[in-house]
Order: C-alpha cells, then structure tokens, then sequence
C-alpha cells in the first residue's frame, strides 16, 4: 500500500496573546489567522497521511488545526516550558505527530550512556527537544516514526561544507577537530541528538522492516550528521576524543528519501534559506523495505521570499510518496 508523510517546520508557531522567546514577538489576531490559513492550505496540498512538525509552542492549538484538515490522532512528547517570569512567554519549543491513521504507541528516547561515553558528555544532558518514537498502524502492519528537531547552530559557530563526494573519514576528523578546538558546542550537541536516534533505530531493526525518521537536522547538506543516521560505518567511532580512522564499508539502515526516489527533480533543492543561501535542513529517511514512489518540496512561499514569511514559514515541507 502507499502512504504520504511530510515534514513541516512551522516557524514560531504561538497562538496570541503568548510570545516567543521575548515578550515584544507575539502575532496579532489576525496575524495569527493569517499565519494559520497558511498552514492549512499547505497541509491540504501536501496531502499526507502522517506529519512530523517542528517549531510547535501552542500544542492545543496545532491538534485542533490538524484535526480541521482530515487528522485524527496527535500526540506530543513535551510541553513548550514558559519564562518563569513571565507566564505569557514561551522559551522552549517542541515537535509534534498528526497522523489519519491510528497511533498506537508514544514515547521519546532515554538517554543513552553509550552515546555520553562516546563524546565525553561527563554533564547532565538533555536533547535540546525531545524527539517523538511513535508505532503507528496502518492496516495490516505497523510504521516506527521518529520526529526529530536538531540542535541549531549557534552563532558565529564554523560550520564545515563538505559535499557528496567528501570521503567519510575527512567530515569525521574535522568534526573532531572542531567540538575539541573550535567550542562547537552546538554540532557536538547535534552529534548526541543524532547518535541517540541512531542506536535507537538500528536496534529496533531487528523487529521492525518499516521505520521511518523526519524533521529538522539543523546542519548543512552532505554533513556528518546525515552520515551518522544512515550509514553502519559510524557505529565503529571508537570517541570523539581523537580521530581514528574508519573503514566505509558503505553498509545503511537508513536512507534519504530523495535518493530512493523513483520520481523527484534531478536536483535536490533547498528547504531554508540563511541570508538568501539555501540549505537542505529537512528530511525523511526510510528504512530498506520501505520503496518511496515521489519526492516532493512545497516551496512556493520560499521562491517568492528567500528567508520566509513568519506568516507563513521558513522552510519548505518535504513530502515523500511510500509504498510497503
């Protein structure tokens, strides 16, 4: 059978009279009925059975939205936590799940020791948002969702650009060199959240064929982080101390839906925009017995402001087409 899933960050959704991060940013009534008709013209055109969102504040409000368009079932993991000066003012965000079909189980991720060890995480840690785990039925079977929403760079932090064809042990080693020289506390952050996805996902492998992962990865086109949520070779990393290489035996548990794609545009275009650069940031990743018929971007918004609109988002919505 085949199914739609989408991933769509939805840029600062917060229903008035509430604020983002400072009092001062907050939509008007009809501002926010503006930015809402937006969202729901776009779910409608995407068209999906299950969506992943980012960026979410008001969860009430998003459930009521999403169930206006066709959604049964939304869960979330997390709460948006609130300035404790100042009860009308939301300083964290989180993801959330839409799906029309039923969600039978929800959880997030436990921290994982192995990972901390990996990195010499010795401090509390804590995903900069909890990552939704969800088993969703559909039919006969049954689809593992993750809904992720990376660490987000910090300013002024280097970031590397590698491409395709950068050799796995070269993106490693400057990673490496960058969370121990450079204070790229952001990537290193990044790193965890995606190597507690990844151990996550390649042990529930052994019991589940279809498993899906999408969201927001909050890092450049071709990164380490891509590598570490696909390919088994970086189950090998001994730490992230000192490098050592790896061999790529190019074995992955995952793959990006675009590469899998029967029908796409020859070249994958970006999902958000910095100072009018394009970056690929937005994801699905299948697992090997999920085939993926299309790949889709809806971008209109983006193509006519670079940057996007808070009335309307930032990114563009990735929708693949699956068949299992």
């Amino acid at each position: 059978m085949n199914i739609k899933v989408g991933t769509f960050n939805l840029f600062q959704f917060v229903q008035p009279p509430f604020s983002w991060y400072i009092k001062k940013d907050r939509f008007t009534k009809e501002q926010w009925e503006e930015k809402t008709e937006f969202i729901k013209k776009q779910l409608l055109k995407m068209d999906c059975d299950i969506v992943a969102f980012q960026e979410v504040f008001s969860h009430e409000a998003l459930e009521e939205l999403t169930k206006q368009v066709g959604f049964k079932y939304f869960k979330i993991v997390d709460f948006a936590k609130k300035d404790k000066n100042n009860s009308k003012v939301f300083i964290t965000t989180t993801v959330a799940l839409a799906s029309k079909y039923e969600i039978t189980q929800i959880s997030s991720l436990q921290i994982n020791e192995s990972v901390l060890k990996l990195l010499d995480i010795k401090e509390s840690f804590y995903f900069s948002r909890l990552p939704i785990k969800a088993k969703i039925k559909i039919k006969n079977k049954e689809l593992l969702t993750y809904v992720f929403h990376l660490k987000s760079n910090r300013l002024n932090e280097y970031e590397y650009k590698f491409e395709k064809t950068t050799n796995i042990n070269l993106k490693l080693e400057k990673s490496i060199y960058a969370i121990n020289n450079l204070n790229a506390k952001a990537l290193k952050q990044r790193v965890a959240e995606a190597y507690h996805l990844a151990f996550d996902i390649i042990k529930n492998l052994n019991e589940n064929d279809f498993i899906i992962a999408l969201g927001d990865l909050n890092d450049r086109q071709n990164s380490l982080i891509v590598d570490i949520l696909t390919n088994k070779s970086l189950f090998d990393v001994e730490n992230f101390k000192v490098f050592k290489e790896i061999e790529n035996k190019k074995e992955y548990y995952l793959f990006d839906s675009y590469e899998k794609a029967l029908n796409k545009k020859n070249k994958k275009e970006p999902t958000s925009y910095f100072k009018a650069i394009g970056n690929i940031i937005d994801y699905i990743f299948v697992s090997k017995k999920i085939d993926v018929l299309e790949y889709k971007l809806f971008n209109e918004h983006l193509l006519k402001n670079k940057d996007g609109s808070i009335l309307q988002s930032d990114h563009a919505q990735v929708v693949a087409t699956l068949k299992f």
